[in-house]
């Protein structure tokens, strides 16, 4: 997949992905499922309560770190370069001093951490195309929790489109980011487990 970043590829992208995202509010989505449009295609997952328990759990370790104030979203659209992409991403935590565009949403350039939780259904966008994405704009650190498996996939420090560090590590074991921008260790111990 390649990712072409223009001003033109955005600005037309942006206005496609609202028209979408308009037309997605005029229907009932069922409470508790989250929306995404990547690469064109909606997808619809269901959060469940293991789901969000983990995000929960992201979460905190990131206010712990860095303090209530700092931006950090769960489940917000944020627009990215490439063809259609309006990701919400489980968790997202934005640079500090960040703020939102023209529109009132974050932007991508913004975000240094974003975590996934995996749903089985969206798997494949987590590890392909979102994975593509976030390299290719820079994202410093993308971490995947996958409570099927019980192992959680961090990938650092993105150069030419893709992560030069790809670990996994088994829930239970510490995640170690002191050497990224999120500075901090992740413990897994109590992610629950599907």
């Amino acid at each position: 997949m390649s990712i072409e970043l223009t001003d033109e590829t955005e600005m037309a992208s942006s206005s496609e992905l609202d028209d979408m995202f308009e037309r997605l509010e005029q229907m009932h989505i069922p409470e508790g499922y989250k929306v995404e449009i990547v690469g064109g295609i909606v997808y619809m997952s269901p959060q469940r309560d293991v789901h969000w328990q983990t995000i929960r759990r992201i979460v905190r370790a990131l206010e712990d770190r860095f303090g209530w104030d700092t931006p950090i979203t769960s489940g917000v659209r944020i627009d990215f370069p490439g063809e259609l992409n309006g990701f919400a991403p489980d968790v997202a935590k934005m640079a500090d001093g960040a703020e939102k565009d023209k529109r009132d949403r974050w932007r991508y350039e913004d975000v240094e951490f974003i975590a996934e939780v995996i749903s089985k259904g969206t798997a494949a966008n987590d590890y392909g195309a979102k994975r593509v994405v976030y390299a290719t704009v820079g994202v410093p650190v993308y971490a995947i929790a996958d409570p099927h498996l019980g192992r959680c996939r961090v990938f650092t420090h993105p150069q030419d489109g893709d992560y030069k560090i790809d670990l996994t590590v088994a829930y239970g074991m510490p995640v170690d980011l002191t050497d990224t921008v999120v500075g901090l260790t992740l413990s897994t111990e109590d992610f629950p487990r599907d």
